[in-house]
């Protein structure tokens, strides 16, 4: 049963003993990040500040900090439901001949089910505020780290369309508070808000409208963050997840629509030809991102309810909240991945990789040069394009277990004969490369070599006990432990 809104999930963590109330005062500047930080590392729970210090809007942070929230986010036993449900999707909408189109015109039909649909109004519109009555200091914004440019919104959906097609996208980019009504839009190069603004410019367009959506249910929230194809509108995505349509509504000031269940919407528009500073911010890779010039948000209308939640989020160095949304993100896509390739068995992204640094892969290896053909597809894969490092080992190797392959890092390469060093896109935020937007990446073959690859000398075998052993302990574990009676 899909989530109606940002709250009822949070009465879910609740129920679930997810959550964690703190009634005291605590200042957005600051002291909210250090409790939240420290909960983070400790793997705590989600949080709720009901007194934030100068607002009468709760915080809530710290949601989706767990798998096992994740989980209760999008609605699913374990994560890699969706991935499979993806596949089923696309396997049955793939017809090679009459009968199995016939066959998939019921998945065509649930396909309606999910689209978006408009609706006349929506609890986002309880309060509507525009002219002098905006007001963004209203909100318990944080000001996360010490030497931030300002004050963050971190856990935006803000939606654009494409002013050629008018395809809607809806990004996780974060906004900078400059004043009571003027942000900095935080658009990367790589993405498609700054797609969009850059086709506006090139237009001759004098301002792209935009709608920033802080706290809508779940599923939206995590669309926000997906890498989904270009030209995809992310509200189908959270209607997949949702199993139900996400309700939208049109905005007051701006040509948009944004999900009515939304606890905050910030309409405005940004000037093709206005630039400003923004940053420095604390980023997820553990360092401040630099300050640079980015388009200036003007907000012309803010609409919420009446009793609005605001949520938001931290980064820095993992684990934090952000890890979770990000292994979510490996094992929904994994599916496809392996669609492509079907040598692949598992990938992962560790979380000291931070996302795009490093990514772990294991495959059924049956040919020389196997590992160097799959580094060169994911780096010619979508999002996968900006890692940094691709380790691949063999099939039995647990790639969740970054003990064992930097084990296997450690014991079956040859650094001459196992690597590969190429140059391409980087993650904007990656400060190591001399370059901008570009720099080095290495794919490391971890995996058993054969004659074929040059490597004659004979391989050892791993060392594994035998079956019969461990299941005679393992049957006899407790009693070895036990303390025999004394006559």
């Amino acid at each position: 049963m899909a989530y109606e809104d940002l709250r009822e999930f949070i009465k879910k963590l609740e129920a679930e003993g997810e959550l964690e109330e703190i009634d005291i005062e605590v200042d957005p500047e600051l002291e909210i990040t250090e409790i939240t930080d420290r909960v983070s590392k400790q793997f705590g729970k989600g949080l709720l500040f009901n007194n934030p210090k100068g607002s009468k809007h709760r915080v809530a942070i710290n949601l989706f900090g767990s798998v096992k929230r994740m989980c209760l986010a999008l609605e699913v036993e374990n994560l890699d439901e969706l991935g499979e449900r993806i596949i089923s999707l696309i396997d049955k909408n793939v017809p090679h001949n009459f009968l199995d189109k016939l066959k998939a015109l019921p998945m065509l039909m649930d396909l309606n089910k999910i689209f978006p649909k408009t609706v006349k109004t929506g609890a986002c519109k309880e309060v509507i505020l525009k002219g002098d009555d905006v007001d963004l200091f209203t909100f318990p914004i944080l000001k996360c780290w010490p030497d931030d440019g300002g004050k963050f919104i971190t856990l935006p959906a803000v939606f654009t369309k494409d002013p050629e097609s008018g395809i809607r996208n809806c990004g996780m980019y974060r906004v900078q508070v400059y004043d009571k009504n003027t942000a900095g839009m935080h658009w990367h190069i790589h993405h498609s808000g700054a797609d969009h603004y850059n086709k506006a410019r090139r237009m001759g367009l004098e301002k792209l409208e935009v709608a920033v959506v802080i706290g809508a249910d779940p599923a939206v929230i995590y669309s926000a963050t997906a890498p989904v194809p270009d030209g995809v509108d992310e509200m189908l995505l959270a209607g997949f997840i949702r199993k139900k349509p996400v309700e939208m509504v049109k905005c007051e000031t701006v040509d948009l629509e944004v999900p009515a269940n939304s606890e905050i919407v910030l309409e405005g528009y940004v000037l093709t030809d206005e630039l400003r500073v923004e940053g420095p911010f604390g980023d997820h890779t553990g360092y401040y991102s630099l300050a640079d010039e980015y388009p200036v948000f003007h907000i012309t209308a803010i609409t919420h309810r009446k009793d609005a939640i605001y949520p938001t989020t931290i980064v820095g160095k993992p684990p934090m909240e952000d890890c979770y949304m990000g292994i979510a993100t490996g094992r929904i896509f994994l599916p496809l991945l392996k669609k492509q390739l079907p040598e692949i068995v598992d990938m992962a992204l560790p979380l000291e990789g931070v996302f795009h640094n490093m990514l772990f892969i294991s495959i059924n290896k049956r040919y020389p040069m196997q590992a160097q053909k799959i580094m060169n597809y994911v780096w010619g894969a979508g999002q996968l394009m900006f890692t940094k490092m691709i380790v691949i080992v063999d099939s039995n190797v647990d790639v969740h277990n970054t003990s064992e392959v930097l084990w296997r890092m450690g014991n079956n390469v040859d650094w001459d004969r196992d690597i590969l060093v190429t140059k391409g896109p980087v993650d904007t935020l990656d400060h190591s490369s001399p370059h901008e937007f570009w720099g080095n990446k290495i794919g490391i073959d971890a995996t058993k070599k054969l004659p074929s690859e040059g490597h004659m000398r004979e391989w050892p075998n791993d060392i594994v006990m035998s079956k019969e052993i461990v299941d005679l302990v393992n049957s006899k574990w407790d009693s070895y432990f036990k303390k025999g009676k004394k006559k």
